[in-house]
């Protein structure tokens, strides 16, 4: 009967008249035969199934030895042997170079007829020693399954004891090597598949035998931290973690990282090769166990670790939010690297580029995943923004992004920030703040935040580009008897000379810091720059006077040179004078006192009042200069703050230049008739400014800082509880109080109170109105009647005849703004640019310094923008569009450069001499020496860092190109399938990018 089968079998008929042919032998089986007939048919069945080269061939081989086990037990049990069975195993079937693929298959067919056979247990106990021989030769993954479906259905043949443990320690080695080679969908589909049943074999005998867990994980350690030269394991050892009871990782994850035998660079092996885990579409738990392993490194403070760890691998991680199968546990990990990467904005910037492009494709998918996850997206974006604040022009593209998707309450951000931090301390990860290779393209140097020390950061930055005063300070001579510009002096120097990309202000930061000052706290650096400039202001006064070069130059009258050499350099650089009148209401007697000053604080305007309408003595100009009719009787009543100025034609308003109205003290009763503080005269004509002033010119609802001096300029009632004790009439009267600037500061800092007191809710509130900028700006200064006339007669179009007042031009250099919604938090950063005369070869000496062109002065001076230790080029547009991007950054501290003019000639005459005489400051032997020596240790450092971080580098798994995933959804949006972005299944290519 073997004979004929044989020959149907190879014969040429139609398979359908072979299939005929075949059943009536089959047939014919199932009757009682010779023994010797069952050996020969079982010897042709056996030899079909595992040598059959179609498959059709392998199913008849199958049919019938199924029939034989079933109707000839005996004969199947006797022909079924060990002895046939461990030469199946160890030798194989067929000829030499050509050995059947399906021996295990074909004992897992034999198997179920010699269950109940005297044979059975001699069968299992060869089973277990072979198949711990075969996993011990790595099969492939289709072999692997075949052992895992045959263990599977047959326990019987697991290895036991010891072998037990060792069988699947080397099964997890044989899952780390195996490897997809196929890009076609349907053999990674079946490739997953074989990982499966693997893996399920794993998870069968560890519910059995709990012991065996640990061992078999500290095996999967040992591959993942392997860093010797080889093969990157496969990421199918993901599906190894999943069936790890969840109940044991915190035992697990103390256990590593409290391990001293594990090395730095063992642990950064491990934990980057589980970060690249989240690729694998069918693992669960996943990112539990990358978190929680994360959070473990960071409880033992493990800060280096986890920093280049973040570094290398996040954007992956952030690539894979591309694909809906694995979206949910690389969004979970994700959320947890940001969310703990708290010291440095580094690893969220990293991600800034491809934010844009990750929103539009989820957007585009419009999916629930899609959906859930760009709200969860946001959420952390927000939350970076509030961590991470003062980068407008990188984040600009971003909130474009993302501005249409809800936006957290500050209450949830601090919260995701609070719960998921690596530390508390803050001084924790001091010394890995900050991480920066080189210094910035701009040439310019950062500060290291010392802990909520951003304040003073950027203040010290606007000072330092305050550039006459920073040459004055630089010019300072040994033993000056004043500490405290002395240690200015020196990180002047430094940020000046040094090599290094940001250095630490912690000398100055002691030496400087107001005793009321909470370490640690937020401050308002407002009330720190104000403390500053008195304490160098009084420590100056009784020390040694800077300026000694200028006295011993024969440059100035005597006069000129004692009224100089009596000023401290802040009052010379940030001193002005204000006038302050009092006029009684009743008697009519006007009293005055002059005040020094050296910054402006500018209130707000009630809401309900209209701040266009306050109207200063002289409106304040944006741009563009002032035309001031003289009163009729000038010679009556020039210089009085209380003038009524005639008023301009209607007729004349499309022809001239609009005159100004300034106002006088109100009779009582009298309707008040204010000016637009912003109706200025300008010309556009003539005013080369006054295009660039309508660019800059608040909208009409919003407020400038030309409105905030109109209003702090502007006269105030002083009545009921705050009425004037009147020395002339002896009693409180009624009176108005008017401010009037009498000396225009060398530089102008202007504060804007946006900080004030709720009675309501007993916290202080800030004022979040965005006030437009000016880059130019003129302020109204009262002079003295002769002083008028002499500027008038010189041809100097600062003045106006008669009128007591010059115009003095300020041109913008820096802005201290504010990220955040009380004084107690948030974070401050400045935007700064050097304003300097420039005086041409050639030009007489004896006059005022020719200024720098308007044009130049506006737009041709490069903006910087100082965030702590980044320091990057910018724009004077970020600058005015800051707040309207970013609502809780807002203008606080505004720097103002006055050009040269009739007021301040003398000491722009000084400054231009200083300069010309010195060219740049000269320090003196010790700082340079300091600065040279820590040039020197910074190079050392970077070399040794170079070499630290070269063997945590090479020490990283080598893992697919992140970016190709972003590339692919750019350049095939037409894609379809599973995986792609827009689809839910997967096209073959991005399926095989996305696993492996």
């Amino acid at each position: 009967m073997d004979k004929i089968l044989e020959a149907v079998v190879m014969s040429s008929y139609p398979n359908n008249v072979k299939q005929g042919l075949v059943r009536r032998v089959i047939e014919a089986a199932k009757q009682p035969m010779d023994s010797e007939q069952c050996w020969s048919m079982l010897e042709l069945s056996t030899k079909l199934y595992l040598t059959g080269d179609t498959k059709y061939k392998r199913e008849i081989g199958k049919e019938v030895l199924e029939v034989y086990g079933h109707y000839h037990p005996e004969e199947f049990e006797e022909f079924f042997n060990v002895r046939f069975l461990l030469s199946l195993l160890q030798e194989g079937y067929g000829p030499l170079g050509k050995r059947s693929h399906y021996v295990l298959d074909y004992i897992q067919l034999g198997l179920q007829f010699v269950l109940e056979s005297p044979s059975a247990n001699s069968i299992f106990s060869l089973l277990r020693i072979e198949v711990l021989r075969k996993v011990c030769e790595r099969p492939s993954p289709k072999q692997c399954a075949k052992i895992s479906k045959l263990l599977t259905q047959h326990p019987q043949c697991i290895p036991t004891g010891k072998h037990q443990l060792l069988f699947c320690q080397q099964l997890i080695r044989c899952i780390g090597q195996f490897q997809c080679v196929s890009e076609g969908e349907e053999e990674i589909m079946e490739f997953l598949e074989q990982v499966n049943k693997v893996s399920g074999l794993l998870q069968r005998i560890w519910r059995t035998q709990t012991s065996a867990i640990l061992p078999s994980l500290k095996e999967l350690f040992t591959i993942i931290s392997s860093t010797e030269e080889q093969e990157a394991p496969s990421n199918a050892l993901a599906s190894v973690v999943q069936f790890v009871p969840l109940e044991l990782m915190d035992g697990v994850i103390r256990n590593l990282t409290n391990d001293d035998s594990i090395t730095d660079v063992q642990m950064m092996m491990a934990i980057g090769r589980m970060i690249d885990w989240v690729s694998w579409p069918l693992g669960k738990n996943i990112d539990k166990w990358i978190i929680a392993l994360l959070k473990g490194l960071a409880a033992v403070k493990k800060f280096s670790i986890l920093i280049e760890v973040t570094l290398s691998k996040i954007e992956k991680v952030f690539s894979k939010l591309l694909y809906p199968i694995v979206r949910e546990g690389a969004l979970s990990v994700l959320q947890y690297m940001l969310l703990s990467f708290q010291h440095s904005h580094e690893a969220f910037h990293l991600l800034l580029p491809h934010i844009p492009r990750l929103v539009a494709s989820l957007k585009k998918e419009d999916s629930n995943s899609a959906t859930s996850s760009l709200e969860q997206l946001a959420e952390l974006i927000h939350c970076m923004f509030f961590r991470f604040s003062g980068f407008p022009d990188l984040y600009e593209p971003v909130l474009e992004a993302v501005k249409a998707l809800p936006i957290p309450n500050e209450d949830r951000i601090k919260h995701l920030l609070g719960q998921n931090a690596w530390t508390s301390q803050k001084n924790e990860l001091a010394c890995f703040y900050p991480r920066l290779a080189s210094k910035s393209e701009t040439g310019k140097i950062g500060l290291i935040n010392l802990g909520n020390t951003c304040y003073m950061n950027s203040i010290i930055q606007s000072l330092f580009m305050a550039s006459d005063f920073r040459h004055s300070v630089l010019n300072l001579t040994e033993g000056n008897s004043q500490p405290l510009m002395t240690k200015l002096q020196w990180l002047f120097a430094f940020l000046e000379h040094s090599q290094r990309p940001a250095i630490s202000p912690e000398s100055f930061l002691s030496a400087s810091w107001p005793p009321w000052f909470t370490p640690g706290a937020q401050q308002d650096c407002s009330e720190y720059l104000k403390y500053l400039l008195d304490r160098l202001h009084e420590e100056e006064k009784t020390g040694k006077r800077i300026y000694q070069k200028l006295k011993e130059s024969s440059l100035m009258s005597q006069a000129v040179e004692h009224h100089y050499l009596n000023k401290t350099l802040i009052e010379k650089m940030f001193g002005g004078k204000m006038m302050t009148k009092i006029r009684c209401l009743k008697c009519l007697n006007v009293s005055s006192r002059e005040e020094a000053f050296t910054d402006l604080s500018l209130a707000f305007p009630p809401s309900d009042e209209n701040v266009r309408g306050s109207t200063s003595i002289l409106p304040v100009e944006e741009i563009g200069p002032q035309f001031i009719e003289p009163p009729e009787n000038a010679g009556q009543l020039t210089g009085s703050p209380w003038i009524r100025r005639k008023a301009p034609k209607a007729s004349d308003h499309a022809a001239l230049p609009m005159s100004v109205e300034t106002l006088r003290f109100q009779e009582p009763g009298e309707a008040a008739n204010p000016v637009r503080g912003n109706d200025v005269g300008v010309d556009a004509a003539k005013d080369p400014l006054s295009t660039f002033g309508e660019q800059t010119c608040a909208p009409k609802d919003s407020r400038s800082v030309p409105d905030l001096i109109n209003y702090f300029l502007s006269p105030e009632r002083l009545t009921a509880e705050n009425k004037y004790h009147c020395e002339k009439c002896a009693s409180l009267q009624d009176a108005e109080k008017v401010a009037e600037l009498t000396e225009g500061p060398h530089y102008l800092i202007l504060t804007l109170l946006r900080f004030s007191f709720d009675p309501r809710t007993m916290k202080r509130k800030k004022i979040l109105d965005n006030v437009s900028i000016p880059v130019v700006l003129k302020l109204p200064i009262l002079v003295a009647p002769e002083e008028t006339e002499e500027v008038c007669q010189h041809g100097k179009d600062g003045a106006v005849p008669g009128s007591g007042f010059m115009t003095v031009v300020y041109d913008l250099c820096s802005v201290v703004v504010h990220s955040g919604i009380s004084s107690e938090s948030g974070h401050y950063y400045c935007y700064s640019r050097e304003c300097t005369d420039t005086v041409p070869d050639g030009q007489p000496r004896d006059g005022v310094p020719k200024p720098a062109s308007d044009k130049q002065l506006d737009f041709e001076i490069q903006w910087y923008l100082f965030n702590d230790t980044r320091v990057s080029f910018s724009s004077f547009e970020s600058v005015s569009n800051v707040t309207s991007f970013f609502p809780k950054d807002t203008a606080y501290v505004l720097f103002y450069r006055q050009r040269p003019g009739r007021q301040s000639c003398l000491l722009h005459e000084a400054l231009a001499e200083a300069g010309r005489l010195h060219g740049e400051p000269s320090l003196h032997k010790d700082l340079m020496e300091a600065i040279s020596k820590d040039n020197i240790l910074f190079l050392q450092e970077q070399e040794k860092e170079a070499r630290n971080r070269a063997a945590y580098i090479s020490a990283l798994p080598k893992s697919p190109l992140w970016w190709r995933d972003l590339d692919r959804d750019k350049d095939d949006d037409s894609s379809s399938g599973g995986c792609s972005p827009a689809a839910g299944g997967g096209g073959s290519g991005s399926f095989h990018g996305l696993v492996f």
